[in-house]
């Protein structure tokens, strides 16, 4: 009996042994892409003006938005402040999908970029820390 009780939770162990590397590697990409849209932000701003232009924001917007997209980034990054982080970075994705919602692009591929970086913050986050799935026990 002790066996077909090992057997059973071999896999629950390993998925609780790979997930907190999952969620590292889905935090890695979101912060990933936060930087490199912060940095384009601040050093490359004429690369994204026709976007800016199109959803209606102003150019020099740019040197705000930037520095709060890298302190989302950094937030999220740092375990201890992972979770504000989320929050912010959500929040932030979330004006993002409104904005193209706004002037009419629903489905667009910015709007769906945003969308999958929200879940992959939240899903990374997740398989990352014991406490967010303690608090939401999706999987038993």
């Amino acid at each position: 009996m002790s066996e077909t009780m090992n057997l059973h939770q071999a896999p629950e162990a390993v998925n609780l042994h790979r997930a907190p590397w999952a969620g590292l590697i889905m935090s890695a990409a979101v912060v990933v892409a936060l930087v490199a849209d912060g940095t384009i932000q601040l050093f490359a701003p004429a690369q994204i003006a026709g976007m800016l232009q199109e959803t209606g924001f102003a150019m020099d917007l740019t040197r705000i938005v930037g520095p709060i997209i890298l302190a989302c980034a950094i937030l999220y990054a740092v375990p201890a402040t992972a979770v504000l982080g989320a929050i912010l970075v959500t929040g932030f994705l979330g004006g993002a999908i409104c904005a193209h919602v706004r002037i009419g692009e629903l489905g667009s591929p910015p709007e769906i970029i945003s969308l999958l970086l929200g879940a992959l913050t939240w899903g990374g986050l997740y398989a990352r820390d014991p406490r967010i799935r303690a608090l939401l026990p999706l999987i038993r």
